[in-house]
């Protein structure tokens, strides 16, 4: 595999924008459509981005903001901040560290990693790179033995919950995967799922040419496997994928320790609403019984102050800190984190809150 080509920046990367322009000149044209595409003709894409900024803050004054807290308490663990990093696939895709450069970076920043049953970097690889509290996405695997010695395995490494993936049965319609025609290269394989039976660890996630199903999805999934999950884990089982009201309520009544409103960045089902069209509906089924965190378009502090505001007890990224890995490996991890957080920071002091329980609907413009 040919590592990614580095581009030396002229100009100061202010923004997350301006990461994500200078990741593109980092990155095979492959790897570039693979992170930054949806499904469909990706309305849902643009709408995850735009719903936030369509929201109106409400500014006040004369408000003693000389000190801000931006602690949240989650799962029992009390953060600096309420940004995560969401699972992602295939980090030596986008640097040749992988996953331990994103883990170094996320720990920098204070940051708890989600780390993917898609790795690149086995999860001891990773547990042994971090200091921050990690978390481990899982998707259910056909072979159920393969997946609870999976389980017991990233529980063994130190992992504090896990996230089941539930929005995925089949894969929806990723045409820029198509046109670019998506495969891991030579050397790279899902170092987790190595010795899964009839499944080797290099095989496409994606289904052949005129199918939807895929070797390592697993559409028979149901709510009794929730419970199943449950019976196994000894750590919190989260949800991520929950869109809609009901399928919230009964991740309360499975067990769920938590839900995250997801539509898997846009790249399943198009023209499903935006995860900020979406949260407040399920903050307001779930009634406080478990946290709900919320990923899907966030670029900017503003929006996390925004999903803050409608409920959500922490915010996830995706596709920012993969660009940040492009551009400068652990260091342009943390650099994304940093930027978010110092802008959470100055939108807490221009609307006048001083910690992240001030913030509630009355930050929002009526």
């Amino acid at each position: 595999m040919s590592e990614p080509s580095q581009v030396i920046v002229n100009t100061p990367l202010a923004s997350l924008h301006d990461i994500e322009i200078a990741a593109r000149g980092c990155l095979s044209s492959m790897a570039y459509e693979y992170v930054s595409g949806g499904a469909g003709d990706e309305c849902t894409l643009g709408w995850n981005e735009r719903d936030w900024n369509s929201i109106r803050l409400r500014q006040r004054v004369l408000v003693d903001v000389a000190e801000l807290d931006t602690s949240v308490s989650l799962l029992g663990r009390t953060l600096s901040h309420p940004i995560l990093l969401a699972p992602t696939a295939y980090h030596k895709l986008i640097h040749a560290d992988g996953e331990v450069a994103t883990a170094r970076g996320a720990s920098e920043a204070g940051a708890p990693m989600i780390m993917s049953s898609f790795s690149n970097s086995p999860i001891e690889d990773v547990a042994r790179a971090t200091t921050a509290p990690f978390w481990f996405q899982l998707y259910v695997q056909p072979d159920r033995e393969f997946t609870k010695a999976l389980v017991q395995r990233v529980e063994a490494a130190g992992c504090e919950a896990l996230c089941l993936t539930v929005d995925t049965p089949v894969l929806g319609a990723r045409y820029r995967e198509t046109r670019t025609g998506f495969h891991l290269p030579d050397g790279l394989t899902r170092a987790n799922l190595e010795g899964m039976t009839q499944v080797a660890a290099d095989a496409a996630h994606r289904p052949p040419e005129g199918a939807i199903y895929s070797a390592v999805l697993e559409p028979r999934l149901t709510w009794k496997d929730v419970e199943w999950l449950r019976s196994i884990a000894t750590v919190p089982v989260l949800l991520k994928g929950i869109m809609d009201p009901d399928d919230a309520r009964l991740a309360v009544q499975h067990g769920a320790s938590g839900v995250i409103v997801s539509n898997h960045g846009a790249r399943n089902l198009d023209t499903v609403p935006s995860t900020a069209m979406a949260l407040p509906h399920v903050v307001d089924a779930i009634d406080g019984r478990v946290p709900v965190l919320v990923d899907g378009g966030i670029r900017r502090g503003t929006d996390v102050l925004k999903a803050l505001a409608l409920g959500a007890s922490s915010v996830l990224i995706g596709r920012p800190y993969l660009y940040g890995l492009a551009v400068d490996g652990a260091a342009g991890v943390s650099r994304v984190v940093r930027t978010l957080r110092t802008e959470l920071e100055m939108a807490m002091a221009l609307t006048g809150r001083t910690s992240v329980s001030a913030i509630d609907r009355s930050v929002l413009w009526a």
